[in-house]
Order: C-alpha cells, then structure tokens, then sequence
C-alpha cells in the first residue's frame, strides 16, 4: 500500500457479480436483481429508479441518463444517449423577444424533455431480462412505504432549503412539515408511487402520453413552459457508436456528444503528453498540470460542442494528437496559460451506477435532474420532480450549444468505460456536474499512473479549476495550495466535497472483480 494513501474504506471484491452506487440500499437492489438471475442492465435500471426515490436531489424519472454497455465485456460497446431536448416552439428569437437572456434554472423554461424512462426501456430492450414490472418494485415500496433519509443526502436537503421553499409544488411533496428532511426521517411520496406503479405496468408509453404526461404539460404550461404533449410523445433515446482515445495501453470510452465525454478525452491526450509520474500524486506539478489541461479542454468544449444534429462537432479533429499538442504544447510548469474564462452554466447533481455481472456483461450507467432537485418543480398530481437541464442551454445565435426547437442541451453527465485489447477492464465514473471530466481524469491517472487500487484513486483528494478559481478538497496539503498560487492559481476551499466516483476493476485471469466506492457520498461497492 502505497505511503500516500489515508487511511479509509477497503476495496470490495467478488467472484460472481458486483455493483457500486451512492446508496446502499441501491446496490443492495441490483444485487438483489443479480441473485435473481438478471443482467447488468436490469440491476442499474431498479438501483437508478430506486435512487430516483431516494436520492431525490440526484436523480429521477424527471431526469436524463446516458450509459454504455458491453456484452461479456468484450462485444461491441454501444452508447444510449437518453438526453431530452427542447420543446419545439423553444426558438432563441422567442426568448430575446422577451429580454431573456439566460434561462432561469428554476423555470419551466429550463425543463427539457425528460429522457431517462425511454432511455431505461430502451437499454432493457436490448441487454435487459427482466420487465419494468420486476425493476421498478423497489422504487414504489420505498416511495409508498416511505424511506429512511441518509446523511450525505440530509445535507443536500438542508443547502437547498431555501431553493425547495420558492419551487413548484416542493413544500407539500419535498419539504415535510415545512422543512429539511433530516437525516433519520422516513419520508412517504405515494402520488410518485403511484406514477411508477403506472410505468411499471404499461411501460414507457404510461410516462410519454396518457395522464402523466398530461400532468406534467399542464404543470410547465401553468407557468409560462412552452411545453406540448406532442414534445412528450415524439422523445426517442439515441443508440450510437462511443468515442475513444488512447491511454497508458487502455481504451477510454466516452458517450459522443451532446454528452460532454469528449472533454475528458482532450484532458487526458494533453495529460499524455506529461511523464506524471515524475511528479509526486500529491504534487504541485500534478495538480498544475490537470487544472492545465482542464482549462484547455473545458474552452475547447465551451468553443465546439453541441447537439451534433444541429452543429458540426468534429470529434475526429478534436481527439487527434495534433489538437492535443497544439493547445497542450503551450502549458508551462512555472506559470498559469492566460486563457479566456469559461463560465459554463451548470454545476449539477447526478448518480453514477456500476454493475457487472455473472456473464462479464458491463453497465456504466448515469442519471440526473441537473442541479440539486432540479428546476425545484414537481408535478402537481403525478409527484414527479423535474429536471433543469435546459438550462444549459445558451440564448445566444451562432453559439453551439444555443437553444432550438428539439435541440439537446450539452450535458454535464458522462458514464465511462476502460477496455485493454478490446476487453473491459472498469466501468467507472465520476458524479458531479462540471467536476465530471477532471474527476474521471484523476482517478483514472491514480490508477494507471501511480498504481493506487480503485479505492485509493477514488479517496485521494480532489481539485476542480472552474470559472477561473482552483476549487481544491481540505484533504489537499497548504505546501501545494500555496504551491498553486505562486503559479499563478487563484484558490478557494470547496464546502462540499468534490464529486462522487463508483468503479468496478475486472480481473479476467483470476475471475475476480474489484469495487470502490466514493465516501463522499453515502454508497457502497457490493458483490457476491
């Protein structure tokens, strides 16, 4: 074990299957759906639909989820993108019309079509053995019989507090007695039952036409949304083909863009181009040089993605060793890059979910409703608590990822994959809004660059340079903030924890697998 490693949780290992999500009682369900016989995909689909009750600031069927899944762990990998899109009559000329100029997080404006529940059943579709009916039966229990609040998510509740009192519909649906949840507290949501009990039984079509979906047009419409059932009814997932770049001997995978996986690739080419280990993983130089190539890779993003159905992203050209060298070339170790700020507008909320199982099948799966509790709009019958990722949208014509009709809104939420020689080796992945890609990247170069097991390259203290100021964890030495500030880093202490990561290592020689866990949230790894 390695000197720079603190003390904390161990890894999990199994023979047969695992999982690792945020929530024990999560994993506990995909174990529970493992035992019984289903697959990788059925296990994530019940903990994500379990997660969405709760883990309520996270995650939901009011949400969005990409993953990628590969059968036996070494069949082709496929990409879902389950992003929703725009209404239709959300033209930019509409909303600069109306002098709105950016769209406020906690409008109808900002509620995008809400793709995760076609994404589910399009992913069970194709790799599930199991129905809805069987998946979703933890979530109702839990949202019928009521659920026990944990810590991690208590203190959510408790910062938004003031988010949940001014939203839709929050005080009689998310705000019991008038406040918080805290932790302890059992918390009932039968009309959120109740709407699962009907996607349970009929299916996707339950969420996309009939009352749902009614309730859901006539809540966003009621206040201002622009919302039709035709948008809800025309909502599709997206099965494509994942983008990928070379590191240290593995493959990363990547959902294509309007995900933002691409980012993550950019920083981890320009990272390539560094010996790291050189440099201590506690180091200035380290953490220089991933704020670095952070910098370059988000103002890449900023500069050239969108919706591909609407924008030419040159994913090609973006991912060659060329465009790597020629931003990368320019960092220096003894100064900061003067680069334009980014000022992206999101910084959202999101599960991330693990599973492998006994058949080597691998599920790397996200889902989210963007920032904590989302646009703070619940539905008024149905007790479904919507997304706001259309607020990551831009009012500005000829900017990539401005808003349209049917447009898809470029996400924060990036599941990842790393495969040797065509085999998966970890289906992995980093929660947390615009930390996503840096979280990836750091964990990831934990492992291949400084050897640390999942557990360890998950646990190691975290930095986030976002908006022109280096975000760095408690965990991280003064000698190194102070390091930073002398390159030229402006630095702030993070409130909260940076991020959430779950990762499961495939050993393929001795038929083992190997979990981690992040502990900055409530989950666990578990396997049998």
């Amino acid at each position: 074990m390695r000197n720079f490693h603190l003390a904390g949780r161990s890894t999990v290992h199994a023979q047969n299957a695992m999982v690792a999500t945020s929530h024990p009682l999560a994993a506990l369900a995909a174990i529970d759906v493992l035992r019984a016989g289903g697959t990788a995909a059925d296990a994530a689909v019940a903990a994500c639909a379990l997660l969405g009750v709760i883990e309520p600031q996270s995650t939901g069927i009011g949400g969005d989820c990409f993953a990628l899944l590969q059968p036996k762990g070494e069949g082709k990998i496929v990409a879902y993108n389950g992003s929703g899109r725009a209404p239709q009559a959300a033209k930019a000329e509409w909303y600069l019309e109306r002098k709105i100029n950016s769209i406020p997080l906690t409008s109808a404006h900002a509620v995008s079509i809400p793709g995760a529940v076609d994404a589910w059943a399009t992913i069970l579709r194709d790799h599930g053995k199991l129905g809805f009916d069987t998946l979703l039966q933890p979530a109702i229990k839990a949202a019928e019989e009521g659920y026990v609040v944990s810590p991690r998510i208590a203190f959510d509740w408790h910062n938004q507090f003031d988010k949940l009192k001014k939203g839709v519909n929050t005080e009689r649906y998310l705000l019991p007695h008038g406040k918080p949840a805290a932790a302890g507290d059992v918390i009932h949501q039968p009309e959120l039952g109740k709407t699962l009990r009907a996607i349970a039984k009929d299916g996707r079509d339950a969420f996309y036409g009939g009352a749902i979906a009614d309730d859901m047009v006539e809540t966003l419409r009621g206040i201002g949304g622009l919302h039709t059932l035709d948008d809800f009814a025309a909502h599709t997932t997206e099965t494509t083909s994942p983008i990928g770049t070379l590191y240290k001997g593995h493959d990363v995978w990547q959902c294509p863009p309007n995900g933002p996986g691409i980012t993550m690739l950019v920083m981890l080419n320009i990272l390539s181009r560094f010996d790291l280990t050189k440099f201590a993983p506690m180091s200035i130089e380290r953490f220089h040089l991933e704020a670095e190539a952070a910098r370059i890779a988000y103002l890449m993003r900023e500069q050239h993605v969108g919706d591909p159905a609407y924008v030419n992203v040159d994913v090609t050209r973006i991912l060659t060793p060329e465009f790597a060298e020629e931003y990368g070339g320019r960092i220096r170790m003894d100064r900061v890059l003067d680069l334009p700020v980014v000022t992206p507008p999101m910084n959202p909320s999101t599960v991330y979910i693990t599973v492998v199982d006994k058949d080597r099948n691998v599920c790397s799966f996200i889902n989210s409703i963007a920032h904590s509790f989302g646009s703070a709009i619940v539905t008024e019958k149905t007790g479904i608590l919507l997304q706001n990722r259309g607020g990551g949208f831009r009012i500005q014509p000829g900017h990539p990822n401005c808003i349209a009709p049917g447009k898809r809104p470029l996400h924060t939420i990036i599941p990842s994959l790393v495969t040797r020689n065509g085999r998966a080796v970890m289906p992995f992945g980093v929660m947390g809004g615009q930390y996503q890609p840096v979280g990836q990247s750091h964990v990831l170069t934990n492992m291949l660059d400084y050897g640390c097991d999942v557990q360890e390259a998950i646990d190691m203290p975290r930095g986030l340079h976002y908006e022109g100021v280096y975000q760095l964890e408690d965990g991280i030495p003064s000698e190194i903030v102070e390091g930073l500030k002398k390159l030229g880093h402006k630095t702030t202490s993070v409130v909260g924890p940076l991020g959430g990561g779950q990762a499961i290592w495939i050993d393929w020689d001795k038929g083992t697998l190997t979990g981690g866990s992040d502990p900055r949230k409530d989950g666990c790894a578990l396997g049998y």
